[in-house]
C-alpha cells in the first residue's frame, strides 16, 4: 500500500493504480480513514402522524394554498418558523394526492369505457351523424347513419338539413320496425352529440325496450364502426366535393349504401358482404370459397408454399373496446377467491 501512495503522489493516483494494477476502489479504501459504525439517530428522523399533521394543515392554510412547498419553506423562514423541508412537503403532499391542486374544485368524472359485444345481428346498433357539405360555402346537410355493429350492415339512414333529435327519433323507431326488433335484445351505442344525448331519443328508446349507450367524452374510438363507414363514404372515388342539392346527396347515398350492403367485401367480417353476414348467409359463402381453394390446392400444391390455404371463418363475436385479458383472469380470480 505504502508503494502505490508513493507512486501516486509523483505521478497521480490513476496512473500509479493501473501500473501496478491495483483497482482504485481499493486505493481509496485503503487510504480511507477509519470509522466506527455509524451510531444510531438518538430519536426517529420521520415525523410521526400528529407532526406530519401540523405541516398539511400549514400547507391548507389560505395564503398558502397557491404557493409551491418551496415559497412556504421560504416564507415560514422569514416568519423565523421551522415545520420541515421542502422535500418533505412534497412528501406529505404526494401521499395525501395534492402535489397538483389543493384547493377543493370540480372535478370531471371518470368514464368507463363501454364494453359492448355483439354475437349476432341486431343486438348491437351503432349510430351517427355526419355532414356533407352543401352547394356554398357554410351550407350543410346531415347525414344519420344506424349500422348493425356485428355485420356492418346499414340499416337505417336519412339526409335532412339539419340535425334535430326529432329526426333522430323518427329515424330509429323506423327502423327498429322495419328490422323487427323485439323489446330487450336491441343496444344502441352513440357518441355523445346534443342529438343523441336528448331527453326525447332517451324515452324513445325506453318505450322502444332499446338500451343506450355512450362513448366516452372526446374518445372517437368508441364509436369506431359509425366513423369508419363515414370514412368509406367519403374517400371512395366518386364522392363530391360538394352537393348541389339535397336531392343530389340523397341519390349519392343510396347507391352508396346498395354498393356498401350488397357489394363491398367488407374487410372486418371475412371479406364477407354485410348483407351475407346479415341475414345468415356467411356459411354458405365460406363453404363455396373453401370448396374452390380446395381445388387450386390440388391443381397446383407447389404454389402453396404455407400449405392448404383456408377462408376465413364467419366472424362469431364483435366488441366495442373488448376486455383486457388479464383483466378477465384477475375478476375471474377475485370471484374464484370469493
Amino acid at each position: 500500500m505504502e508503494t502505490v501512495r508513493e507512486v501516486a503522489r509523483e505521478v497521480g493516483i490513476a496512473p500509479a493504480c493501473d501500473a501496478l494494477a491495483v483497482p482504485r476502489a481499493s486505493f481509496y479504501r485503503w487510504i480511507a480513514p477509519v470509522h466506527g459504525p455509524r451510531p444510531a439517530p438518538a430519536r426517529p428522523r420521520a415525523l410521526d402522524a400528529t407532526e406530519r399533521a401540523a405541516v398539511l394543515d400549514v400547507l391548507h392554510e389560505e395564503r398558502f394554498m397557491d404557493q409551491a412547498p418551496a415559497e412556504v419553506y421560504a416564507t415560514l423562514l422569514d416568519e423565523g418558523r421551522y415545520v420541515g423541508s421542502i422535500a418533505t412537503m412534497y412528501r406529505i403532499l404526494r401521499d395525501n394526492a395534492e402535489v397538483r391542486e389543493r384547493r377543493d374544485q370540480l372535478r370531471h368524472p371518470a368514464y368507463a369505457a363501454p364494453e359492448l359485444l355483439a354475437e349476432a345481428p341486431n343486438q348491437l346498433w351503432s349510430w351517427d351523424i355526419t355532414k356533407l357539405m352543401g352547394p356554398q360555402k357554410w351550407s350543410y346537410f346531415h347525414l344519420y347513419v344506424i349500422i348493425d355493429v356485428f355485420s356492418r350492415y346499414i340499416v337505417g339512414w336519412m339526409i335532412a338539413t339539419h340535425e334535430s333529435a326529432t329526426l333522430a327519433e323518427r329515424l330509429i323507431e323506423t327502423t327498429c320496425e322495419r328490422q323487427g326488433i323485439p323489446r330487450g335484445q336491441l343496444t344502441l351505442h352513440a357518441d355523445r352529440g346534443s342529438s343523441m344525448k336528448s331527453k326525447s331519443v332517451a324515452f324513445l328508446l325506453a318505450d322502444l325496450g332499446v338500451t343506450k349507450t355512450h362513448s366516452r367524452p372526446h374518445v372517437s374510438d368508441d364509436n369506431p364502426y359509425s366513423e369508419s363507414a363515414f370514412k368509406t363514404l367519403k374517400y371512395r372515388p366518386g364522392f363530391p366535393e360538394r352537393f348541389g342539392c339535397i336531392a343530389d346527396a340523397r341519390i349519392h347515398f343510396r347507391a352508396f349504401v346498395a354498393w356498401y350492403n350488397l357489394e363491398h367485401h367488407h374487410s372486418g367480417i371475412a371479406l364477407l358482404t354485410p348483407h351475407d353476414l346479415h341475414f345468415g348467409l356467411g356459411p354458405e359463402r365460406v363453404a363455396a370459397r373453401t370448396a374452390v381453394l380446395e381445388a387450386a390446392h390440388l391443381a397446383h400444391p407447389e404454389r402453396f408454399v404455407r400449405g392448404r390455404p383456408k377462408a376465413r371463418a364467419v366472424p362469431t363475436a364483435v366488441w366495442i373496446n373488448k376486455p383486457d385479458v388479464a383483466t378477465e383472469l384477475s375478476l375471474t380470480d377475485r370471484m374464484d377467491l370469493n
